[in-house]
């Protein structure tokens, strides 16, 4: 059965001009790309993706980041896709992900790491209706 989950390009990856590359990798892997789009969050809006770690205290820094130039939003499907996509990501430090991971080949640091994956199946849904539901 298929899933869905949410990838995003964050802003470090587009500045190093590795949209095409990420993305050949995303359909090299056997994923769907389902629903994509290109935008630049406000910061209001990288604070409401984001509200989970609003007490880190991280969630200033990474918001800025998130909402300081465009991003890539994308739904991925296929079997497994969110243990595959996380395998293919990389752990969150690039420092310390796999060599050939899209974190280890364009993440700069924790907070500047390329990519982004939804960590779960509810998190997926939650985040998939954040960037895709119809606003009313």
């Amino acid at each position: 059965m298929e899933e869905k989950t949410l990838a995003i390009i964050k802003p470090d990856a587009i500045k190093k001009k590795a949209i095409g590359k990420i993305i050949q990798r995303i359909e090299d892997e056997g994923f769907k790309i389902s629903g994509l789009k290109m935008l630049h969050l406000s910061k209001e809006e990288a604070k409401g993706f984001y509200i989970i770690h609003k007490d880190k205290h991280f969630y200033e820094s990474l918001t800025d980041f998130m909402s300081s130039g465009e991003i890539v939003i994308m739904v991925l499907e296929r079997e497994n896709v969110i243990s595959h996509w996380r395998k293919v990501m990389g752990v969150t430090d690039p420092a310390l992900a796999e060599p050939g991971t899209l974190r280890h080949i364009f993440g700069f640091s924790i907070e500047r790491n390329a990519i982004h994956g939804s960590d779960g199946p509810d998190t997926a849904e939650w985040e998939i209706d954040y960037f895709y539901k119809e606003k009313t």
